[in-house]
């Protein structure tokens, strides 16, 4: 008694409320956050000129002269990603059962009660865990790569560099703990609720009905997107490393250089054409040969002893 009346004096602090309303916050944060970047990367579906232009869209290519757009911008996004999801992660690894005892009493208690939301929680538990390591393998990649999100590049990443299971162990914790966890803050923060029990009650049920639905939609995106990915990098195995639309570039690069080529030959030919026409007229003037004077002199010698020979008459 004594001791309870000590403990009861203590003054009640307000921490755990502000860590649970950060945890909420940042939590809901990053769960709105990854269905938008479920929905962008998902435009590989309509193709890859789709993916394309809505990676260079997120790289501000439209306010670039070259249309290269600025990687610097993703690098900053991503950095702002990766704080919060290590802060969420911070914050909700309180409530992680840190010992085996915890464990089994929390796996009791759920066969106990058979608790769909208490199952839900658990789920979000293992997702969690799982995330904190392959979220964070993603999230470095991008960090250290902010300009290789491209069709080819990023289909590389899945096949030619074996990391597939990777993201489909991420895409499957991710959407099952970004749905449970919005639902869970509706019902903690008593979003759309209602006033009465039976309001209350109906609330639940829809919101739950919802996060099946969504659960559902976007790991249906999540995975016809990877596939995609993995036929894609299949087919570009052989032109690992190439981006998408170097190869139009380097056509038009050849074209170029051809061009430039034959203007160049061009140029010579029209440089040398006075001398092919000096050549040409030497070649068409008469040619004059010189005859020394002795040769002269023996062709006179020549003459006159012709002149003095005499037919022979003979009887």
């Amino acid at each position: 008694m004594e001791s309870y009346t000590i403990e009861s004096k203590k003054k009640k602090s307000r921490i755990p409320a502000r860590l649970d309303l950060a945890q909420s916050g940042t939590g809901l944060v990053l769960g709105i956050f990854m269905w938008i970047h479920m929905i962008l990367v998902g435009s590989i579906i309509l193709g890859k000129g789709s993916f394309n232009f809505v990676a260079k869209t997120m790289e501000l290519s439209f306010l670039s002269n070259t249309g290269h757009g600025y990687p610097v911008v993703v690098f900053f996004a991503v950095l702002g990603v990766f704080t919060l999801f290590i802060l969420h992660a911070l914050l909700g690894v309180r409530k992680f059962p840190i010992s085996w005892k915890q464990h089994r009493i929390i796996r009791d208690q759920m066969q106990m009660m058979k608790h769909t939301d208490t199952n839900l929680w658990y789920i979000q538990v293992v997702t969690a865990f799982i995330m904190f390591f392959a979220g964070s393998v993603h999230l470095y990649t991008m960090l250290t790569n902010p300009g290789s999100i491209d069709p080819y590049l990023s289909a590389d990443r899945m096949v030619s560099y074996n990391m597939w299971p990777l993201y489909l162990i991420l895409l499957i914790c991710v959407e099952l703990h970004a749905t449970i966890g919005i639902y869970r803050l509706c019902m903690k923060w008593g979003w759309f609720s209602g006033k009465t029990a039976n309001s209350a009650r109906e609330s639940r049920k829809k919101l739950k009905s919802m996060k099946n639905r969504l659960t559902i939609f976007f790991l249906s995106v999540g995975m016809l997107a990877l596939l995609v990915f993995v036929v894609i990098g299949i087919n570009h195995r052989d032109k690992v490393g190439e981006r998408y639309g170097s190869h139009g570039v380097a056509v038009e690069n050849i074209q170029v250089e051809e061009a430039a080529s034959a203007v160049e030959e061009a140029s010579v030919i029209e440089e040398d054409a006075p001398v092919t026409e000096e050549i040409h007229a030497v070649a068409e003037e008469p040619i004059i040969e010189e005859v020394s004077p002795l040769a002269e002199e023996a062709h006179g010698m020549a003459e006159d002893v012709h002149d003095n020979t005499q037919p022979v008459e003979t009887n």
